[in-house]
């Protein structure tokens, strides 16, 4: 006979800022089945979490972290403040990621990605860390991309290792990035070229004359 007491969830200690909201069904302080992490989850003030998500300890999160249902915060990564991730959408181990940035959803962020401030990634955006899946030695050389700040990662984009992404440049939707982008462009396509200036870009719902500018 099996015990109810053998599956009780043993969680880590969570250091939670003043004002946050949690649902009762996420998970906070989840216990990383990896020697050696951290056992302790720290996040900031006025944050919100809601239900189905489940964040690891070994993090550190700044304030007003926002979360949508069913999303996953791995241990060892260092989050800034205002950071926002919707349904559905993975943040992986040892990450890095700076203050105001998006991750909408259905995106995957593999290990060891830096993603600097204000940063945006649309719906289904996948970042990978590793050239060569299966090869003896591949953990010795996983590295996620480099997502400079203001960046913006158009919808269903894969992004893959060892890439650098200029500081806003955007990037259109089902793009496949292979190698590194200059800033202030805007770039897209399979693979992703340059095709012309952030300055140049014109607004297609006559709102206002520049999207970005």
């Amino acid at each position: 006979m099996i015990h109810l007491k053998q599956f009780q969830r043993k969680l880590g200690i969570v250091q939670l800022g003043d004002g946050s909201v949690i649902d009762p069904e996420a998970i906070v302080g989840y216990l990383s089945p990896r020697r050696g992490v951290s056992e302790v989850l720290r996040i900031g003030p006025h944050s919100r979490i809601r239900s189905g998500s489940v964040i690891y300890a070994g993090s550190t999160i700044g304030a007003h972290l926002e979360t949508g249902h069913n999303i996953i915060i791995r241990e060892e990564s260092e989050i800034g403040d205002h950071f926002s991730i919707w349904n559905n959408s993975v943040i992986d181990y040892g990450c890095t990621i700076g203050n105001g940035v998006k991750v909408h959803c259905n995106s995957y962020v593999s290990q060891f990605t830096v993603i600097e401030d204000d940063v945006f990634l649309a719906p289904g955006v996948m970042i990978a860390n590793d050239y060569h899946p299966g090869c003896p030695e591949s953990r010795e050389c996983m590295r996620g991309p480099v997502l400079k700040r203001g960046c913006r990662i158009g919808v269903n984009t894969t992004i893959l290792p060892y890439v650098t992404i200029g500081e806003g440049t955007l990037v259109g939707s089902g793009s496949v990035v292979t190698k590194d982008l200059p800033p202030g462009i805007v770039a897209y396509g399979n693979p992703a070229r340059v095709y012309g200036k952030i300055e140049d870009l014109r607004c297609k719902t006559g709102r206002r004359e520049s999207p970005y500018l």
